[in-house]
Formats: C-alpha cells, sequence, structure tokens
C-alpha cells in the first residue's frame, strides 16, 4: 500500500473548497463549508492534525455524535453525504484512507424524507396570479412572481436578469449578435426559426448561475407574462444601472441597483399572505398584531412561500400538465432525475389526466 501523505484538515478543507468553486456556485460551496467545517473542527478537538490518522473508529465515533443531535434524516443524509465527498477527495491526493472513506455510513432515505413538499399550490399561484393582475398590475412584484411560476426558475437566475436579456418583440431578437455565444455566421439562420418572447437566462460573474455556464439557457414564455414584464419595464421599473453598468430586469433604488436575494424572497413571502390582499387569515391570527406582518419576519406566515416553494410548485404543475421530465430538465436547469426525486410531488388525478393521451396510443395508464 503506497504510504499516505500529510494533510492537515483545515488545509484539506480548503483545498477542496477551492476545486469545488470552479464547479459550483459561490452559495453551494458555503453550504459545503459549514457542513465540513464542523467535521473539521471535531478532528482538530479530537487532537487528530493530520488526516493521515483517521482511522475507521474516528468516522463511527463522529457519526454516532452527530446522530445523538437528534438531527432530521435528511439532515444527517446531506452532512454526511458531503464528508464523504470531501474525504474521497483526500483520498484521490493520498491524505486518506480508502477504507475510512467506504466508513462514512450515509443514511438512505425515502422519498418523503429527500423532499420538502411545501410546495405552491396551482390553485394558491392562480389565486396570487390575480390579486396581482387586479391590485399591482405590471408591478415589479407582478413580474417578478409571474416569471418565477411560468419558467421555473432559480432565485438567483431571477435576480441575474437584465433587461437585455427579455426578448419580449422581434426587434428585440437583434441582441442576440453580442452574446458571445452565438455565432455571427448563425444568427440570420437563427433569428428567422426563433420565435419571441423568451427570456435568456446567462451566467456572468458578478450575477453567476447555480450550474454556472451549464445553466444559461433561453426560456419560452407566454404572451401573457410577456406583456406583464413589458408594462413593467415601460412604466414600473426603477430606471437604473448596477455597479457593473448593467440595466438589472429587477432594480431597485437601494444598494447596487439589482435587488438583493434577501429582498426578492421577502417579495415572495409577503405576497403570498393572503391577509394581503384584503383575505381574512386562514390560520386564525390577528392581522394587526400578526409577527409575520411585521418586516423581515414574514416568512413566519404558515402560507408564506419562498421562490424555492414556488419552482418546486411551477416544476409539479409542468408535471401534471405533461411535461416529461427529459423537456422540463432543460426548462429548469435539472436533471430529470433530480426532477423526480425534489420537485415532483403530484397530485395523482391531475397527473392521471395528463397521461389520459396515451390510451389512444394503446399505452395505458398504468
Amino acid at each position: 500500500m503506497e504510504e499516505l501523505e500529510p494533510l492537515p484538515p483545515r488545509e484539506g478543507m480548503q483545498m477542496w473548497l477551492d476545486r469545488q468553486r470552479t464547479e459550483k456556485a459561490e452559495e453551494t460551496v458555503q453550504s459545503y463549508f459549514y457542513r465540513v467545517r464542523q467535521f473539521v473542527e471535531w478532528c482538530e478537538s479530537h487532537g487528530i492534525d493530520n488526516l493521515n490518522d483517521l482511522t475507521t473508529r474516528d468516522i463511527y465515533a463522529f457519526d454516532n455524535e452527530c446522530r445523538a443531535d437528534g438531527h432530521a434524516q435528511s439532515t444527517l443524509n446531506n452532512r454526511l453525504g458531503t464528508i464523504k465527498l470531501f474525504l474521497g477527495f483526500c483520498a484521490d491526493y493520498n491524505a486518506v484512507a480508502e477504507s475510512v472513506v467506504k466508513a462514512v455510513d450515509i443514511p438512505s432515505l425515502v422519498k418523503t424524507e429527500r423532499v420538502n413538499e411545501e410546495k405552491l399550490s396551482r390553485t394558491r399561484a392562480e389565486e396570487i396570479l390575480g390579486n396581482l393582475t387586479t391590485y399591482r398590475h405590471a408591478s415589479r412584484e407582478h413580474g417578478l412572481f409571474s416569471l418565477a411560476w411560468e419558467s421555473t426558475a432559480r432565485l438567483g437566475a431571477l435576480r441575474a436578469l437584465d433587461v437585455g436579456d427579455c426578448f419580449l418583440k422581434n426587434e428585440h431578437l437583434d441582441r442576440l449578435l453580442h452574446y458571445p455565444e452565438i455565432d455571427d455566421t448563425e444568427f440570420d439562420e437563427i433569428r428567422d426559426v426563433v420565435q419571441v418572447p423568451f427570456v435568456y437566462f446567462r451566467h456572468r460573474e458578478e450575477t453567476p448561475l447555480k450550474n454556472k455556464h451549464e445553466g444559461q439557457r433561453p426560456v419560452a414564455i407566454t404572451e401573457d407574462v410577456a406583456s406583464v414584464l413589458r408594462g413593467y419595464i415601460m412604466v414600473n421599473r426603477v430606471q437604473t444601472m448596477d455597479d457593473n453598468g448593467r440595466a438589472p430586469l429587477f432594480s431597485t433604488e437601494k444598494g447596487s441597483g439589482r435587488m438583493s436575494k434577501s429582498a426578492i424572497r421577502r417579495v415572495f413571502n409577503i405576497i403570498s399572505q393572503p391577509c394581503r390582499f384584503g383575505a381574512d387569515c386562514p390560520h386564525g391570527r390577528d392581522i394587526e398584531t400578526c409577527e409575520a406582518r411585521k418586516h423581515g419576519l414574514e416568512a413566519r406566515c404558515p402560507s408564506s412561500r419562498s421562490p424555492h416553494r414556488v419552482r418546486t410548485g411551477s416544476i409539479t404543475d409542468h408535471r401534471d400538465r405533461g411535461w416529461p421530465p427529459e423537456v422540463l430538465a432543460e426548462r429548469a436547469n435539472a436533471t430529470p432525475e433530480v426532477i423526480r426525486q425534489h420537485y415532483d410531488h403530484p397530485q395523482q388525478l391531475r397527473r392521471m389526466e395528463s397521461r389520459r393521451d396515451l390510451l389512444e396510443d394503446g399505452e395505458g395508464d398504468e
């Protein structure tokens, strides 16, 4: 067996995180950091200052401590799964024995433990869209929610959009000439076949997409959503540039000129509260004293839904309307398997109806 080469746990963690930054979004890297840091601190507190010294018994002891803390199975699955990736990287650099990597026991999860089913339902989405259309037509909130529900986009992708990434009229297609991924020699052909409206999610260093350049994609939208965006851009958008000289689609007078992620989350939490549009509280709370009506506490309303829950509901709705996972994967920038495991929470009767056309092909429902 080849002799191991010394590597301090904290140095190994930094090496691994640096490698992840070349492939993953910074938010993902930060989540990795928090999970692995706990393991590194555990090693240091137990006198393990060289990863060569890690044994399978150490892994067993750390695992026991994690489970004794009472964390949910999904939390343990994420934490131990990340640590196993980290140790596998260290093994590749000959700092950890392969037997140690194999000793990390990742808890298996049933589907209900793998996913959070607190999605936004189609019924609630239609209620929110109706309220926005009636009371805040073509507002920034209307544009944000309409586009999120239609496109299945992540929060970061919505934030990254510039006005120039919105192709809402035929003359906007000329903007494609400025996209480095569009070959000038192909432009005339592309212009002849591509139809508007659509938005083009693009990765830029200052506004990264989760999967970086792999996340770049045009996404078709309906004329209804395009109309909302056109009205918002023409009338209600704050006419400003961000710190990088770009015109953010969802702009603000504060800070850099581009909405922050926390500001976007707050918008979604507010507009998904029924009481914001005159309805009685469905949870029996006094609207005048409810803490979820206070700035920064909106997420405490049981009816509030974050951008991620809107994405989950949107992907589910696409599936319920018959979109195959392989096709939806390109629109949502997620693998078909991830869609099936983490986002596909069907209403079974609606899903049955979406498959009814298969009966005509002689395939049957089951």
